[in-house]
Protein backbone atom coordinates (compact mmCIF):
# COMPACT_ATOMS: atom_id res chain seq x y z
CA UNK A 1 0.00 0.00 0.00
CA UNK A 2 1.53 3.63 -1.19
CA UNK A 3 1.29 6.51 0.92
CA UNK A 4 -1.18 7.42 -1.84
CA UNK A 5 -3.53 5.28 -1.03
CA UNK A 6 -3.39 5.73 2.69
CA UNK A 7 -4.63 9.46 1.50
CA UNK A 8 -7.17 8.85 -0.52
CA UNK A 9 -10.40 9.11 0.73
CA UNK A 10 -12.63 6.57 1.01
CA UNK A 11 -14.36 4.94 -2.13
CA UNK A 12 -18.13 3.71 -2.24
CA UNK A 13 -18.25 0.45 -2.81
CA UNK A 14 -21.00 0.71 -6.43
CA UNK A 15 -18.78 -0.51 -9.46
CA UNK A 16 -19.07 1.66 -12.40
CA UNK A 17 -19.34 -0.26 -15.92
CA UNK A 18 -15.38 -0.52 -16.54
CA UNK A 19 -15.40 -2.18 -13.16
CA UNK A 20 -13.49 0.24 -11.34
CA UNK A 21 -14.86 0.88 -8.33
CA UNK A 22 -16.78 4.57 -7.89
CA UNK A 23 -14.40 7.26 -5.73
CA UNK A 24 -14.98 10.58 -5.04
CA UNK A 25 -11.29 11.47 -6.35
CA UNK A 26 -11.95 9.58 -10.19
CA UNK A 27 -15.61 10.48 -10.08
CA UNK A 28 -14.11 14.56 -9.97
CA UNK A 29 -11.45 13.88 -12.36
CA UNK A 30 -13.96 12.52 -14.84
CA UNK A 31 -16.29 15.50 -14.45
CA UNK A 32 -13.13 17.49 -14.90
CA UNK A 33 -12.45 16.03 -18.00
CA UNK A 34 -15.50 16.23 -19.60
CA UNK A 35 -15.71 19.98 -18.99
CA UNK A 36 -11.94 20.88 -20.25
CA UNK A 37 -10.98 18.12 -22.34
CA UNK A 38 -7.53 17.67 -21.25
CA UNK A 39 -6.02 17.82 -17.83
CA UNK A 40 -2.37 16.65 -15.86
CA UNK A 41 -2.10 15.97 -13.23
CA UNK A 42 -1.19 18.77 -11.41
CA UNK A 43 -3.25 20.69 -13.20
CA UNK A 44 -6.16 18.46 -11.76
CA UNK A 45 -4.84 18.98 -8.55
CA UNK A 46 -4.80 23.05 -8.40
CA UNK A 47 -7.98 22.85 -9.67
CA UNK A 48 -9.87 20.02 -7.34
CA UNK A 49 -7.73 20.67 -4.49
CA UNK A 50 -6.11 17.11 -4.00
CA UNK A 51 -2.10 16.54 -4.29
CA UNK A 52 -0.57 15.94 -7.63
CA UNK A 53 0.34 12.05 -6.42
CA UNK A 54 -3.09 11.57 -5.68
CA UNK A 55 -4.43 13.11 -8.76
CA UNK A 56 -1.63 10.99 -10.69
CA UNK A 57 -2.50 7.70 -9.25
CA UNK A 58 -6.17 8.00 -9.61
CA UNK A 59 -5.86 9.17 -13.34
CA UNK A 60 -4.09 5.97 -14.06
CA UNK A 61 -6.35 3.72 -12.40
CA UNK A 62 -9.11 5.45 -14.96
CA UNK A 63 -6.46 4.45 -17.63
CA UNK A 64 -5.75 1.04 -16.62
CA UNK A 65 -9.51 0.91 -16.56
CA UNK A 66 -10.16 2.30 -20.14
CA UNK A 67 -12.28 5.13 -19.06
CA UNK A 68 -9.29 7.66 -20.23
CA UNK A 69 -6.43 7.54 -22.23
CA UNK A 70 -3.20 9.74 -22.53
CA UNK A 71 -3.91 13.10 -24.90
CA UNK A 72 -0.67 13.83 -27.52
CA UNK A 73 1.65 15.90 -25.61
CA UNK A 74 3.13 18.92 -26.66
CA UNK A 75 6.81 18.73 -25.42
CA UNK A 76 7.76 18.86 -22.11
CA UNK A 77 7.71 16.19 -19.34
CA UNK A 78 3.82 17.00 -18.31
CA UNK A 79 1.26 13.46 -19.09
CA UNK A 80 -2.13 15.11 -20.18
CA UNK A 81 -5.04 13.32 -20.20
CA UNK A 82 -8.74 12.98 -21.78
CA UNK A 83 -11.72 10.94 -21.50
CA UNK A 84 -11.22 7.99 -24.11
CA UNK A 85 -12.20 8.36 -27.65
CA UNK A 86 -14.62 6.38 -28.76
CA UNK A 87 -13.55 3.78 -31.62
CA UNK A 88 -15.62 2.82 -34.77
CA UNK A 89 -15.97 -1.05 -33.14
CA UNK A 90 -17.48 0.37 -30.31
CA UNK A 91 -20.50 -0.14 -31.47
CA UNK A 92 -24.34 1.71 -31.12
CA UNK A 93 -23.19 4.33 -28.47
CA UNK A 94 -20.14 5.56 -30.59
CA UNK A 95 -21.97 5.56 -33.76
CA UNK A 96 -25.09 7.57 -31.28
CA UNK A 97 -22.58 10.13 -29.85
CA UNK A 98 -21.12 10.63 -34.06
CA UNK A 99 -24.55 11.48 -34.52
CA UNK A 100 -25.25 13.65 -32.12
CA UNK A 101 -21.85 15.25 -33.01
CA UNK A 102 -22.47 15.82 -36.10
CA UNK A 103 -26.01 17.23 -35.75
CA UNK A 104 -24.71 19.96 -33.12
CA UNK A 105 -21.85 20.83 -35.77
CA UNK A 106 -24.69 20.91 -38.40
CA UNK A 107 -26.61 23.29 -36.23
CA UNK A 108 -23.63 25.24 -35.12
CA UNK A 109 -23.11 26.27 -39.47
CA UNK A 110 -26.71 26.63 -39.43
CA UNK A 111 -26.60 29.56 -36.89
CA UNK A 112 -23.66 30.83 -37.76
CA UNK A 113 -24.88 31.49 -41.34
CA UNK A 114 -28.14 32.84 -40.47
CA UNK A 115 -26.50 35.38 -37.30
CA UNK A 116 -23.56 36.08 -39.39
CA UNK A 117 -24.11 39.78 -39.88
CA UNK A 118 -24.39 40.46 -35.67
CA UNK A 119 -20.91 39.46 -36.32
CA UNK A 120 -18.17 42.00 -35.63
CA UNK A 121 -17.22 42.86 -39.12
CA UNK A 122 -13.40 41.53 -39.06
CA UNK A 123 -15.29 38.04 -38.11
CA UNK A 124 -17.89 37.91 -40.97
CA UNK A 125 -16.56 35.68 -42.90
CA UNK A 126 -15.86 32.35 -42.64
CA UNK A 127 -13.05 29.89 -44.19
CA UNK A 128 -15.68 26.95 -45.35
CA UNK A 129 -14.38 24.38 -48.15
CA UNK A 130 -14.77 21.17 -49.24
CA UNK A 131 -12.30 18.90 -51.94
CA UNK A 132 -12.73 15.17 -53.43
CA UNK A 133 -9.17 14.15 -53.23
CA UNK A 134 -8.18 10.03 -54.69
CA UNK A 135 -6.31 8.64 -51.77
CA UNK A 136 -5.47 5.11 -50.55
CA UNK A 137 -6.46 4.58 -47.18
CA UNK A 138 -2.56 5.09 -45.14
CA UNK A 139 -2.39 8.58 -47.22
CA UNK A 140 -6.12 9.22 -45.63
CA UNK A 141 -4.33 8.71 -42.31
CA UNK A 142 -1.51 11.21 -43.14
CA UNK A 143 -3.99 13.73 -44.03
CA UNK A 144 -6.01 13.35 -41.25
CA UNK A 145 -2.16 13.35 -39.13
CA UNK A 146 -1.57 16.46 -40.63
CA UNK A 147 -4.55 18.36 -40.25
CA UNK A 148 -4.18 17.07 -36.32
CA UNK A 149 -0.43 18.58 -36.07
CA UNK A 150 -1.55 22.01 -38.25
CA UNK A 151 -4.14 22.01 -35.41
CA UNK A 152 -1.91 21.19 -32.52
CA UNK A 153 -0.48 24.27 -31.64
CA UNK A 154 -4.04 26.14 -30.73
CA UNK A 155 -5.17 22.77 -28.70
CA UNK A 156 -3.78 24.28 -25.69
CA UNK A 157 -6.14 27.64 -25.56
CA UNK A 158 -8.98 25.44 -25.03
CA UNK A 159 -7.98 24.62 -21.35
CA UNK A 160 -5.53 27.75 -20.65
CA UNK A 161 -7.44 30.85 -21.54
CA UNK A 162 -4.28 32.91 -20.50
CA UNK A 163 -2.78 31.45 -23.45
CA UNK A 164 -5.49 32.86 -25.33
CA UNK A 165 -4.10 36.39 -27.47
CA UNK A 166 -6.07 39.01 -27.31
CA UNK A 167 -9.85 39.07 -29.58
CA UNK A 168 -9.20 35.26 -30.00
CA UNK A 169 -12.27 33.72 -30.03
CA UNK A 170 -14.07 29.87 -30.43
CA UNK A 171 -14.18 28.60 -33.89
CA UNK A 172 -15.25 25.37 -34.70
CA UNK A 173 -12.71 23.50 -36.83
CA UNK A 174 -14.81 20.37 -38.48
CA UNK A 175 -12.81 17.65 -40.64
CA UNK A 176 -14.08 14.61 -42.16
CA UNK A 177 -12.45 12.38 -44.31
CA UNK A 178 -14.38 9.56 -45.62
CA UNK A 179 -14.49 7.07 -49.02
CA UNK A 180 -17.13 8.33 -51.17
CA UNK A 181 -19.44 5.47 -52.57
CA UNK A 182 -20.54 4.04 -55.94
CA UNK A 183 -24.20 4.20 -55.49
CA UNK A 184 -24.29 1.74 -58.18
CA UNK A 185 -22.12 -0.69 -56.17
CA UNK A 186 -23.36 -0.05 -53.13
CA UNK A 187 -19.15 -0.10 -52.03
CA UNK A 188 -16.85 2.87 -52.25
CA UNK A 189 -15.28 3.60 -55.32
CA UNK A 190 -11.67 1.97 -56.77
CA UNK A 191 -9.79 2.60 -59.78
CA UNK A 192 -10.45 -0.98 -60.39
CA UNK A 193 -14.15 0.02 -60.89
CA UNK A 194 -13.49 2.79 -62.64
CA UNK A 195 -11.05 1.14 -65.46
CA UNK A 196 -14.03 -1.23 -66.68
Amino acid sequence: MTEEDLNAPPSTTSPTEAGLPQHEVRTALLELLAEVGTVTATEAAARLGYSSGLCSFHLRQLARHGRIEEAPQHGGRARPWRLRRPTPEAGPAAEDFGELARGLEDESWRRWLERRDEAPAAWRRDEAFSAIAYLTPEEMSRVADAVRKALAPYREREQRPLARPDGARPVALITRLFPLFDEAAGRPTSDADEDR
